[in-house]
């Protein structure tokens, strides 16, 4: 069993203007559609079998909507998608909200400081991790050279805060601030994945990373539809790894997370 842990999905009818607005954001052409129909053919191609999709509540009144939407991708494919809603910083009924996302088969939740434009470290966020932590794991976008939202900094602050919290720190813990995730992180009890970041570090960086953090701490997530999952999985492969360590990348570290 083979997991994508990162991949974003859109309803069919805003895919092509989500996808291109955050194709606008990061200043790159993206590479997929963003419909749960396209990542699903690139899976069955690729050998991937299951997907934890997400989508971003830029502000307060898309939360409810983008949890239905991916509460209902989750029920039409029960045996490939695994879904993990989202919430917003100036959403008022935060733990209702995520009780009923719980309520729903939602199993974690998404959070991207960048475009939600809230610090991770937040007070208003603190109920949210408090009401999380030893219950669904969050996978939060980490690190960005451009802004200080969610850098590893402020990642550890939270960490701290909520040692009970099992947090994702998504793209190797700091986007484009690798060497800052390391000085943060690597003491903490923190998992990553290695989404949108091979590419760049290179082969040897991003191997040296992964055994410094430790493999058991790694996901596979290929960003989904900036990247092609199946041409991701190809790329985490080239790396050299040991069968052990792509073994607990692509399935075991994913199944403890989800209780499997």
């Amino acid at each position: 069993m083979i997991y994508d842990f990162h991949a974003h999905i859109y309803p069919d009818k805003l895919a092509a203007r989500a996808t291109e607005g955050v194709g606008n954001f990061y200043g790159l052409v993206m590479n997929e559609s963003g419909t749960v129909n396209r990542l699903l053919e690139i899976g069955d191609d690729g050998g991937i079998d299951r997907f934890i999709v997400h989508s971003v509540a830029t502000g307060a009144k898309q939360v409810e909507t983008v949890n239905n939407f991916i509460a209902d991708s989750m029920q039409a494919h029960p045996d490939r998608i695994v879904g993990f809603g989202t919430i917003h910083a100036d959403y008022e009924n935060k733990c209702e909200e995520l009780e009923r996302m719980i309520s729903l088969g939602l199993k974690g939740l998404k959070i991207h400081p960048d475009s939600q434009r809230f610090c991770v470290d937040d007070p208003r966020m603190f109920e949210v991790y408090d009401y999380i932590q030893g219950r669904i794991p969050m996978l939060v976008h980490c690190g960005d050279y451009r802004y200080d939202y969610d850098n590893p900094d402020r990642i550890r602050k939270v960490l701290d805060a909520f040692p009970k919290l099992t947090l994702i720190a998504a793209h190797y813990g700091g986007w484009s601030v690798f060497d800052l995730a390391k000085e943060y992180l690597l003491d903490t009890n923190c998992y990553f994945d290695c989404s949108s970041s091979i590419m760049f570090m290179g082969a040897e960086r991003s191997r040296e990373l992964i055994r410094i953090y430790g493999a058991e701490r790694f996901l596979f997530g290929s960003d989904y539809p900036m990247w092609s999952p199946k041409s991701e999985l190809e790329r985490l492969r080239s790396l050299g790894l040991t069968d052990r360590e792509l073994q607990l990348m692509l399935t075991d570290n994913a199944e403890h997370i989800l209780g499997k």
